[in-house]
């Protein structure tokens, strides 16, 4: 029971990072590999909001503000100027993007990794098994954020300008929809998910560096793709299914060191079965 409930808090942590990949994906149409190197952003600006003394709600605001506003301005001055550019010269900013906030951030805060506290969390009794508050903070918290994102995509005038970008940039131009404005929302919000992300990882994780975000956000990129790129409940499937996957391989002794491999195995095989992912809907592409 304890392997599952660190599964699923895990696979939230995956499931909100993807989030930000599969809206971008699909509305913009751009796999922006910066994204992982957005949760090290937030990271550190949630530990200098607390080594100025500052109150761990206060950081959680500060980490979200600061890494929406990042999303933001990398949108504006690395991918808008590239809106009608080949995929592959997309591809190659973000990686530039990704590296140099990674630079930045050493520059600044240096190589060593460096401790964080986020909080003393205790453990409750359920079902028998020892929890961590942490783990049922982070499982409880994610869902409600994921569910709140479902319901804001198919409830506000917004999100459903959101979908149907996605659907047809064309059409949308047509009935009147600022595209520039309802990509630059997509990054913002995937950003401020990323924020909410690295506070739930450094919880398990109390330990911070400038490739922090490299590995979950490639993590988080698979699950994305497992689920279905583009699609948000993919997004979310794909999250769980990886960190459950995950901490039952860490836990055990024969399949431990070879986790990452089994994750990127499923991976394999699951494009090999379904090349659109779980829960992909095929496009058809006009001509």
């Amino acid at each position: 029971m304890n392997i599952l409930f660190n599964g699923l808090s895990l696979g939230a942590i995956y499931a909100l990072i993807a989030l930000g990949y599969t809206m971008v994906y699909g509305i913009a149409k751009m796999l922006n590999f910066a994204h992982g190197d957005v949760i090290m952003v937030g990271a550190y600006a949630l530990l200098v909001t607390l080594n100025l003394q500052g109150h761990i709600a206060l950081g959680v605001v500060v980490s979200v503000v600061v890494c929406t506003v990042a999303g933001i301005v990398i949108e504006k001055l690395a991918y808008k100027p590239l809106r009608g550019a080949s995929p592959l010269a997309v591809l190659i900013t973000a990686i530039g993007v990704s590296y140099l906030l990674q630079s930045v951030s050493q520059l600044i805060f240096g190589a060593a990794p460096q401790p964080i506290t986020i909080g003393n969390f205790g453990t409750v009794n359920l079902f028998g098994a020892e929890i961590s508050t942490s783990t049922i903070l982070t499982l409880v918290v994610g869902s409600v954020i994921m569910a709140c994102l479902t319901v804001f995509i198919k409830k506000t005038r917004t999100g459903r300008a959101m979908v149907a970008v996605s659907e047809d940039r064309g059409a949308a131009l047509l009935m009147g929809i600022n595209v520039n404005r309802i990509i630059m929302i997509t990054f913002a919000i995937g950003s401020a998910l990323a924020a909410c992300a690295s506070v739930f990882y450094l919880m398990q994780i109390p330990s911070l560096e400038p490739t922090l975000g490299s590995m979950p956000g490639i993590k988080a990129f698979t699950a994305a793709v497992i689920g279905g790129i583009g699609s948000i409940p993919g997004a979310m499937l794909g999250g769980v299914l990886l960190g459950v996957i995950e901490k039952v391989c860490l836990s055990i002794p024969a399949l431990s060191p070879y986790t990452t491999a089994v994750e990127f195995g499923l991976l394999i095989v699951i494009l090999l079965v379904r090349p659109i992912g779980l829960l992909g809907k095929k496009r058809r592409e006009k001509v």
